[in-house]
């Protein structure tokens, strides 16, 4: 299992990427290219609202 330091350091990196492909993305001219860049951005979204999760851990029951 991860410490929440590890979870953060993925956390931090992947928020990176993010950055830097959107940046690719607004240079890109192509269309051709706006597809893989988008599809990169989205699957790193969906990792990231994981980790997130991860680190604010819901509190409480789920069956009240």
């Amino acid at each position: 299992m991860r410490t929440a330091d590890q979870v953060k350091r993925k956390l931090n990196e992947l928020v990176s990427q993010k950055k830097s492909l959107k940046i690719k993305l607004d240079q890109a001219e192509a269309d051709i290219e706006h597809g893989p860049l988008k599809q990169q951005i989205i699957r790193l979204d969906e990792q990231i609202l994981l980790l997130e999760w991860i680190i604010n851990e819901p509190t409480g029951s789920y069956h009240v």
